[in-house]
């Protein structure tokens, strides 16, 4: 459109610039004479070009004429009868709505005249015209309309027209362009009268009417909601309540018959009752009955209004009243749940009960008691609850209880319960499921197995989080039926836990449980992964279970990604019911990383990592060798000792030298036989062994005891006496046996025994002692021949065997002197010791 007025504006300058100056203006070259200016889109258009004569384009030229439509050239053809500078154009068919048509010079090129065509249609009758009074302050009438279907693609001109009947003023109202609307004002119209309101629509190539409305103002009005005063029972009516209403205070002036709609539901209700009350020519001010309502329940209602057929005003507000109560009528639905724990003579009971679709608890504060007898008395009572669920025990014969509802109007007919009893080892549902159907209830589904006693099943249902048992609630259902579906206040990301029973002839099946969620999400914690072992290249993670109140979903699994530096990712699933996980053909020495991902139905969480590292020994490996190491010790330390049990005498002999056991041994044992025996070869290790001389001259007293020598040689008899008169001899001067704590004794060594030749070297003088009961010691060590006492604090040597050159005695030392240190030898006084020595 922009484009051809540009066109067009160019065509009326340059024809202008083109034109005959004269004295008074400049005059076009040309001009194009066309039919209409408007014509119906697609119709033919025809138009001529007239060229002035003395127009400077033309003078003392031949002249050829184009025809231009926008910018595509249309045939054009000589008129007749005229000259070469009157050119006539036709457009079969004109399907522009807007479009400038020019006639050219074709040698110059030049645009001499023009002319801009629009095309449309005539406008329609325009459709929907309504009219609304509006009786608040200002009092207005508002009329609307649609405009026809089709674009007229030609300027529309709109015209509201009303006519009073009952006055001759007409009035016409012309709304801005583009405006379907028109408010009159109230001295315009009267309320109580008709009147003929009608619209216009026209443009250049019409005008069209809408149907008209003829109405009465005031029958147009959409009043204000109205106002409930108060609901009342009505006396002695059951079920019925009395409403007092009243206009808004801008339309209390209304005296007229209105039409009233009362619309009730109970308080318990979510939804208004679909069926309305319908009261016609209903006064103002003037009270309503509303009766067959439920007894003892409280409604709530709401009113509005119309005068005639004008529009319904917005509901009122809600008012709420309560009907008179009566005794509650119908029966309870019962749901009853048997167990004995134990017990052999009673039977504990849990029982729930709700409304059933005849019941009328006809009363706002109803509660219900449970009786052992149909006839009730004060001892068959059992329970006496507001509640919708009681526990008690019964005996084991029982076979009936008795439910009623009370209120204060009276007591229902008695619902009886028959006690089922519990049948655990027998089932008749399995493979249940309980998945969302909806925003407010859950699909239960399940499959039968066949059994002949089945009477049907009881769908019951409750929130895990809640422990109280008023929000049990429970449905029966049918044998031939396998779904259910549930509706409740289910909360999303709350467990459910739904169960299947099967109902038999005789008693109540094993149910079946499941957990159910009508939203789930990924839980709000990821366990803890803690390390419970490790070993080799293994490690043994363990976790404890989400709180079933952060679960938010049924668990589908656990996952476990582990990295280090230096190996890519790696990841172990586990199940839903798995509390540990072990982790195998790790490296050690190296540090690893890991996190725990748990996830639902929902969504996915991820944990904390967690770093941790195998050592190349742990506590198992060392206690291992710890206790191998103890075994093999043990064993050894056995053997050993064993061993030295059984070898005690060789290894005796190896670690100390065998003395003489004064308290354990007798002169006998001195033989050469016992000698040798005391003194083993020992695998000719020591090739000169000291052999202990044979003593067999003694004299013990001036007189020869007699059976001395008896003694010596006998071998089967016990020496020790002679041993401790020996030894406590009172030859020995100054030694008391009994009080002495150590005995010293001497014992001569030589190099071979007694039956070889006498040896050249000197004999060896051994001085011991012993720690024995029976003899006293001195001292630890053995002196040598040349070492004896010490007497005055001095050493003194000592010859016991003669002077020699190793031991030259000190001049004033009595002989006598020196076996005070030495009873043993003294005791023995042998005789001629030199002789004795040189026969040995």
């Amino acid at each position: 459109m922009m484009i051809s007025t540009w066109v067009s504006v160019t065509a009326m300058l340059v024809a202008l610039m083109n034109g005959v100056r004269t004295e008074d203006n400049t005059q076009p070259c040309a001009k194009v004479h066309t039919s209409r200016s408007v014509v119906p889109l697609g119709s033919p258009v025809t138009a001529t070009c007239v060229i002035r004569d003395d127009c400077p384009l033309v003078i003392g030229q031949a002249v050829h004429i184009e025809w231009r439509l926008g910018d595509r050239l249309i045939p054009s053809s000589p008129a007749v009868n005229e000259s070469d500078r009157v050119s006539r154009a036709v457009v079969a068919s004109f399907n522009h709505t807007r479009a400038v048509l020019t006639c050219c010079i074709q040698a110059s090129n030049q645009v001499v005249a023009g002319v801009e065509i629009r095309a449309g249609y005539s406008p329609e009758s325009p459709r929907n015209l309504s009219c609304q009074t509006n009786l608040t302050s200002p009092i207005t009438l508002t009329c609307s309309w649609t405009p026809g279907q089709h674009d007229t693609h030609l300027p529309t001109n709109y015209s509201l027209h009303t006519e009073i009947w009952d006055s001759s003023k007409n009035h016409t109202y012309e709304p801005p362009s583009g405006v379907h609307h028109y408010t009159i004002p109230r001295s315009d119209f009267i309320l109580f009268s008709e009147m003929k309101i009608y619209v216009k629509a026209k443009n250049s190539l019409g005008e069209a009417t809408s149907a008209p409305v003829v109405l009465e103002p005031v029958s147009a009005a959409k009043f204000d909601p109205p106002k409930i005063r108060a609901i009342q029972v009505v006396p002695k009516r059951l079920g019925c309540l009395r409403l007092s209403w009243s206009l808004s205070q801008h339309q209390v002036w209304m005296r007229n018959y209105l039409n009233l709609e009362v619309r009730l539901k109970t308080a318990d209700s979510s939804s208004w009752s679909e069926k309305t009350i319908l009261l016609d020519q209903i006064k103002p001010s003037k009270p309503v009955v509303q009766c067959h309502l439920l007894h003892g329940t409280v409604y709530l209602a709401q009113i509005r209004v119309r005068y005639q057929q004008s529009p319904w005003s917005e509901w009122s507000s809600s008012h709420s009243g309560l009907t008179l109560e009566s005794a509650p009528t119908g029966r309870l639905d019962t749901w009853i749940k048997v167990s004995r724990d134990n017990t052999p003579t009673q039977l504990n009971i849990q029982l729930f009960w709700k409304a059933s679709k005849q019941f009328r608890a006809n009363s706002q504060n109803v509660s219900y008691v449970i009786f052992l007898h149909k006839q009730p008395n004060k001892k068959s009572k059992l329970c006496s609850t507001s509640d919708n669920y009681c526990t008690f025990t019964v005996s084991k014969r029982a076979r009936k209880v008795y439910l009623s509802a009370l209120n204060r109007a009276g007591k229902s007919l008695p619902t009886d319960v028959r006690i089922y009893q519990p049948k655990v080892a027998q089932s008749a549902v399995k493979d249940v499921k309980a998945v969302p159907h909806d925003s407010r209830s859950l699909l239960v589904q399940w499959t039968s197995l066949v059994s002949s006693d089945l009477t049907g099943y009881v769908v019951e249902w409750r929130p895990l989080l809640k422990a109280d048992l008023s929000h049990i609630h429970f449905e029966t259902v049918a044998k031939n039926q396998s779904s259910f579906i549930i509706t409740g206040n289910f909360e999303p990301y709350k467990p459910y836990g739904v169960s299947v029973y099967p109902r038999f002839e005789d008693g109540i099946g094993f149910p079946q449980t499941v957990n159910a969620y009508l939203k789930q999400k990924a839980p709000d914690i990821v366990p803890k992964i803690k390390i419970k072992n490790t070993w080799g290249s293994q490690v043994e993670f363990s976790w404890d279970e989400i709180p079933l109140n952060q679960m938010n979903g049924i668990i589908q699994g656990y996952k476990v990604f582990y990295w280090n530096g230096k190996n890519p990712v790696k990841v172990v699933s586990v199940g839903p019911e798995e509390r540990k996980l072990i982790l195998e053909n790790l490296n050690t020495m190296t540090v690893y990383e890991a996190i725990m991902m748990v996830t639902t139905c929902g969504g996915s969480l991820n944990g904390t990592i967690i770093h941790f590292q195998v050592q190349p020994f742990d506590a198992v490996t060392v206690g291992m060798i710890v206790i191998a190491s103890g075994v093999g010790l043990a064993v050894f330390i056995i053997f050993t000792f064993m061993t030295c049990f059984s070898k005690k005498k060789r290894l005796k002999g190896h670690l100390w030298p065998l003395v003489p056991d004064p308290a354990n041994s007798s002169v006998k044992r001195w033989t050469s036989e016992s000698l040798q025996y005391a003194h083993p070869s020992w695998n000719n290790e020591e090739p000169n062994p000291k052999c202990l001389s044979h003593l067999s001259l003694l004299d013990l007293t001036t007189k020869p005891i007699k059976g001395m020598d008896d003694l010596w040689l006998n071998r089967t008899e016990d020496t020790s006496d002679l041993a401790k008169s020996i030894c406590g001899s009172p030859f020995i001067p100054g030694y008391n046996g009994s009080n002495s704590n150590s005995v010293p004794y001497a014992t001569v060594i030589f190099s071979a025994p007694f039956n070889n030749p006498p040896p050249m070297e000197r004999p060896v003088y051994l001085r011991s002692e012993s720690t024995q009961p029976l003899l006293e010691m001195e001292e630890s060590f053995s002196p040598k021949s040349y070492q004896n006492m010490v007497t005055d604090g001095k050493p003194v040597e000592q010859c016991f065997f003669g002077p020699d050159h190793d031991c030259i005695p000190e001049k004033g030392l009595d002989p006598a002197d020196l076996w005070h240190d030495f009873p043993f030898l003294q005791a023995l006084a042998m005789k001629e010791s030199e002789d004795y020595f040189e026969d040995y």
